[in-house]
């Protein structure tokens, strides 16, 4: 019987992901992809695996799954620190796991950080959608969000997992923003561009993988009514009427409406991933 992994707990929002769906945009086509990319790339890594392979991205909850087949699967979890275990035994966080047929790899629930990595010798192989493995929240392409008792198949394991000690990194006291101003800041007054650039926000419940939402002041603008839908972009921050900032992250619209007083750079993005509700947000001019 081939490998593959079959998901006993699924976890609150487990999905596939790998680098992206890049280059659909106009077709209206998200993304998607890790929202953590560096903690993906480096659970490949220590598993042996080429960089574009797919994993799991887990949210808050961690997850569960049985390894199938007739051997051993090296596996490694990464990203959001929390406890690991292999048939209940403790094991290790961050480093090749060896999980034997029929054992259960469990990543429980965050202790630091939001989004956990799970990647297994091979890559998880699911049947790629445009170009990509990964899961689209938005646009519903790709593997659905995992359930119990879901199976996905592995394939051939590329090189031998890593010894050697990295640094993972940690999740954010506070996520601070560079900011490119821009295209739309002049649909604000200029108390509300200081505003955006002193105040003191935090990450809202509310978030998710389309766009980190903020709570705190409003920002005013100066002009009403609002614009023809024009192409958005990864890490472009977008105000609704309720004047809260909101980042988009990996699986946002292609286009939208309300205008977007600047946008983070990419390379910032991967500390948003890890970002826990109520995490201070500081948007700083870049």
């Amino acid at each position: 019987m081939s490998p593959a992994i079959e998901v006993v707990r699924a976890g609150a929002l487990t999905t596939v992901q790998d680098a992206g769906r890049t280059g659909w945009a106009h077709l209206g086509v998200p993304r998607a992809g890790a929202l953590d990319e560096p903690a993906r790339r480096l659970a490949n890594r220590l598993v042996g695996n080429a960089p574009e392979a797919a994993v799991l991205e887990t949210t808050l909850t961690g997850c569960a799954v049985r390894v199938t087949g007739t051997r051993p699967v090296y596996a490694v979890v990464g990203g959001a620190g929390c406890r690991v275990t292999v048939d209940g035994r403790p094991a290790a966080w961050g480093a090749p796991v060896r999980v034997p047929p029929g054992a259960v790899l469990e990543a429980g629930p965050a202790v630091h950080g939001l989004r956990g990595y799970l990647a297994f010798a091979g890559g998880l192989e699911p049947e790629p959608v445009l170009g990509s493995r990964s899961a689209d929240l938005l646009s519903g392409l790709g593997p659905p969000v995992l359930r119990d008792g879901d199976r996905l198949p592995l394939g051939r394991p590329g090189g031998a997992p890593r010894a050697d000690t990295v640094p993972w990194p940690g999740a954010p006291a506070e996520l601070v923003l560079p900011l490119h101003r821009g295209p739309r800041d002049g649909w604000f007054t200029e108390e509300a561009l200081r505003t955006l650039t002193t105040a003191g926000y935090r990450v809202s419940e509310r978030s998710n993988r389309i766009g980190l939402r903020t709570e705190g002041p409003a920002l005013r603008r100066v002009r009403d009514g609002e614009l023809p839908s024009e192409g958005m972009v990864l890490g472009a921050v977008q105000v609704p009427p309720d004047g809260l900032p909101v980042v988009f992250l990996n699986d946002h619209p292609t286009t939208g409406g309300y205008p977007v007083v600047g946008v983070v750079a990419e390379a910032a993005l991967a500390g948003a991933a890890q970002a826990a509700p109520g995490t201070p947000v500081r948007f700083v001019e870049a």
